[in-house]
C-alpha cells in the first residue's frame, strides 16, 4: 500500500513512530529537550478514555464490570487499562472497535493542537500507529525508531511486566518494523540502547 502524501505546508512536522518498546519515548524526550513542542498520541488516547469522558462511557457500556477499575464507584467511570488491554489484544475485532473509537478523537485533538501551534517552526507528532491509522498526511517527514524484534520483545516484557505471550500479542497488533522501514523518511537505529541512541540523535 503506498504511503499517504506528506504535509507540504510551511511548518516542519516530524512524525515520530516505531514499534511498541522500540525507543520512541527516548527520542521524543530528546526532541522536547531541544525546545520543540511534542504532541503524543498515546497521551491523547489516555485522556480520551479518562473518567467522565464519552470515550470512557462507550468502553464501559461495551465491556461493563470487566474493565471497571477495582474499588472505583460506578459513577466515577474509571477504566482498568490492564483489563481493557487483555481484551483488545486477544481479540482483533475488539481492538478494531477501540481504535475506531479512539483514533478520530486523537485526530481531532491533534488538529486543534496544530492550529494553536501554527506559528511554531517545527512540531513533533508522536504516533505509534502512524502508518496503520493512515496519518502520514499530518507530517512533512516520518522518523522511525528501529530495533530488532527480539530486542523489542525483551524490552516490552521488562518495561510492562508482561508474559512473552502477552508481549507478542501487543507487538503483533502493529505492523512489523520491517514493513515500516520502507515507508519512513529517516530510520533511527536503536539496537545499542538508550545512551548510544541519544548520542547519535540530531535534527
Amino acid at each position: 500500500m503506498p504511503s499517504e502524501p506528506r504535509w507540504s505546508g510551511p511548518q516542519r512536522r516530524i512524525g515520530l513512530t516505531g514499534g511498541i518498546a522500540s525507543g520512541k519515548s527516548t527520542v521524543a524526550g530528546w526532541l522536547a529537550e531541544q525546545g520543540l513542542p511534542v504532541l503524543d498520541a498515546d497521551v491523547v488516547a489516555r485522556e480520551a478514555l479518562a473518567p467522565g469522558t464519552p470515550g470512557a462511557a462507550a468502553v464501559l457500556a461495551r465491556y461493563g464490570e470487566k474493565v471497571r477499575a477495582a474499588g472505583s464507584a460506578p459513577e466515577a467511570g474509571v477504566i482498568d487499562r490492564s483489563a481493557l488491554g487483555q481484551i483488545v489484544f486477544q481479540a482483533p475485532q475488539e481492538r478494531h472497535w477501540l481504535e475506531q473509537l479512539v483514533h478520530p478523537l486523537v485526530r481531532a485533538r491533534f488538529d486543534a493542537e496544530l492550529a494553536q501551534l501554527a506559528g511554531a517552526p517545527t512540531v513533533v507528532l508522536v504516533i505509534p500507529l502512524l502508518f496503520e491509522a493512515g496519518l502520514e498526511g499530518l507530517c512533512s517527514e516520518v522518523w522511525l525508531v528501529d530495533c530488532e524484534p527480539a530486542q523489542q520483545l525483551q524490552r516490552l516484557m521488562q518495561r510492562d511486566g508482561l508474559s512473552e505471550a502477552a508481549a507478542q500479542a501487543r507487538i503483533q497488533a502493529q505492523w512489523p518494523l520491517e514493513r515500516k522501514r520502507a515507508l519512513a523518511d529517516r530510520v533511527i537505529d536503536n539496537h545499542q540502547g538508550v545512551a548510544d541512541l541519544r548520542a547519535r540523535l540530531s535534527l
